[in-house]
């Protein structure tokens, strides 16, 4: 029986996983195309699966000689004749324990080469036996190589791209055969790697690298893949899931990202019968999704470690990101920006029409629940949450109007409702990231939320609660007049009818003087709306 795999290569013949021959088919062409180029994606994206995936589809037209800088000591990298060297032994090892078809006479050469003294060792030397070889050779030959991130810092690494680089041009300019395509795959791009080793100026504009081709290819995995694995997995355990349904919530929470789309899928599996659902019919619903969405963000992984690493260490970005989730502020993407750079290439962040974006909701609730953490209002906020907290839990469900109620209250007293600026600073700043801070003791160990991004501005937030099976929607919104709240009762219908819900809530910061707080409720239709005003 398959199962759901979130360490190292998935295999087809042995895991549920998204068929990705579509996307292996459009590499494949770059390849025939004579193409060299980066797959540069974030890690735990699949591009070990893909290439893995690629080589199997090479191997019937070409020699692929697919390598990985993992294996290579960093020692190595000390100079051009140590990476020449382990350069050789890595080939062998693949004409020895992969079977890569490699001529007897190469093989003989890169012995020579590797057991040669090492002061009279030169990188040509290890390039002049690959000329010779793929000179010789009836069939064209790929270079595959993987975790390429292993050469940071290193110049040599540079040195060897140029040669690579010279034999693509010699191949079109003078005719000499070289690799017919040459693939680096690996979190940091090439001209990452060569900012952070070039310490000139001049140096930093000219790329050894500057002949490879755009990779354009989306790896991330869509909806429709996602409801086909499902439809696998369903075959074999007949849940009765709605696997249309579960494919939807799955690419909700994680925008296609390969290894959260199987970490959910594997979480539910194996993870939630008994101890959260009775039976994988239960667990295989938008609920189980939500709950393995909260059991990931709650993780302790290399994923999360190394990208809110990156985070603490930039604290300009880190106050933007802020801006972003907590006042639904507009950050510009800026391609040169260094931090900005950075986060994009762990696949943090991502350029939405120009503007910086978290990339996924999950992502997004990991960060808002550091930011929560870390808030200057959090033991003010958590305390009379926590005090107030059975009050707000009847049977299992929330009691939203109540949970509003005492935030408004809470607020009353809080506030210098005298003071015109302040009033401003809480309304326009302060306010959602006060309410959030507030909600996120109620709801922690059962429930969790996220924002549906697209409502995310200055103007109005709305919050999904997932709590005990149920969603709770919650439209956080400046006050604009009555015009602009009958829009956003509008806005709030259409999320009810969207979840199938018929009660929703408005929670409204109004910086009118004459203006009434409290909750009322709301009939519209057969929906039931409770608004609040702080």
């Amino acid at each position: 029986m398959k199962s759901f795999n979130t360490a190292a290569v998935c295999v087809p013949s042995k895991h549920y996983m998204v068929d990705i021959t579509k996307k292996v088919d459009e590499i494949r062409k770059m390849v025939d195309d004579g193409k060299y180029f980066t797959i540069s994606r974030p890690r735990q994206y699949g591009k070990t699966t893909t290439l893995n995936q690629l080589k199997r589809v090479l191997d019937k037209d070409y020699t692929v000689l697919s390598l990985d800088f993992q294996s290579i000591d960093n020692d190595a990298f000390a100079n051009g004749a140590f990476f020449s060297q382990a350069m050789a032994r890595i080939v062998l090892d693949a004409y020895e324990f992969e079977n890569v078809l490699i001529p007897e006479d190469t093989v003989d050469a890169l012995k020579e080469l590797n057991a040669s003294e090492q002061d009279k060792v030169k990188m040509d030397d290890l390039f002049r036996i690959f000329k010779r070889w793929l000179t010789k050779s009836e069939t064209s030959v790929v270079l595959i190589i993987d975790e390429v991130d292993s050469a940071t810092n290193n110049q040599v690494f540079l040195d060897f791209l140029s040669q690579l680089r010279d034999g693509y041009i010699s191949r079109d300019t003078k005719g000499i055969k070289t690799f017919q395509s040459v693939i680096l795959a690996g979190v940091t791009d090439v001209k990452h790697l060569k900012s952070k080793i070039r310490e000139d100026s001049n140096s930093k504009e000219n790329s050894p690298w500057n002949i490879a081709a755009d990779f354009t290819i989306d790896m991330s995995l869509s909806e429709e893949g996602i409801r086909a694995m499902l439809d696998e997995y369903e075959a074999d355990h007949h849940t009765g899931m709605k696997p249309d349904v579960i494919a939807r919530e799955i690419r909700d929470y994680t925008n296609g990202y390969p290894f959260l789309v199987s970490r959910i899928c594997q979480i539910i599996d194996e993870h939630f019968v008994p101890e959260k659902f009775s039976s994988l019919s239960e667990a295989w619903t938008p609920d189980g999704v939500a709950q393995a969405a909260k059991a990931i963000i709650s993780e302790d992984n290399t994923l999360f470690d190394s990208i809110m690493g990156k985070i603490r260490n930039m604290p300009g970005l880190r106050d933007e990101l802020r801006q972003i989730l907590m006042t639904g502020e507009t950050i510009a993407h800026r391609p040169d920006d260094d931090d900005q750079k950075q986060l994009r290439m762990y696949g943090f962040i991502i350029n939405d029409h120009n503007t910086v974006a978290v990339a996924n909701k999950i992502f997004e609730m990991r960060l808002y629940n550091y930011f929560i953490g870390e808030s200057r209002f959090s033991e003010e906020m958590r305390g009379d949450a926590l005090d107030h907290k059975p009050e707000f839990i009847k049977n299992g469900e929330l009691n939203v109007p109540l949970i509003m109620e005492r935030f408004i209250e809470t607020q009353k007293y809080i506030r210098n409702l005298n003071d015109e600026q302040a009033e401003k600073k809480f309304i326009e700043e302060e306010g959602r990231e006060k309410f959030l801070t507030y909600l996120s003791p109620i709801i922690n160990g059962v429930g969790t939320f996220s924002i549906e991004e697209q409502t995310r501005n200055r103007k109005r937030m709305d919050i999904v609660i997932h709590y005990n099976g149920k969603r709770y929607i919650i439209e956080l919104k400046i006050w604009h007049g009555e015009r602009y709240n009958e829009e956003g009762e509008k806005q709030v219908l259409g999320y009810l009818d969207y979840f199938g819900l018929s009660t929703g809530y408005m929670l409204s910061f109004n910086f009118n003087k004459n203006k009434k707080t409290g909750v009322e409720e709301i009939h519209i239709g057969d929906k039931l709306l409770f608004e609040g005003i702080v």
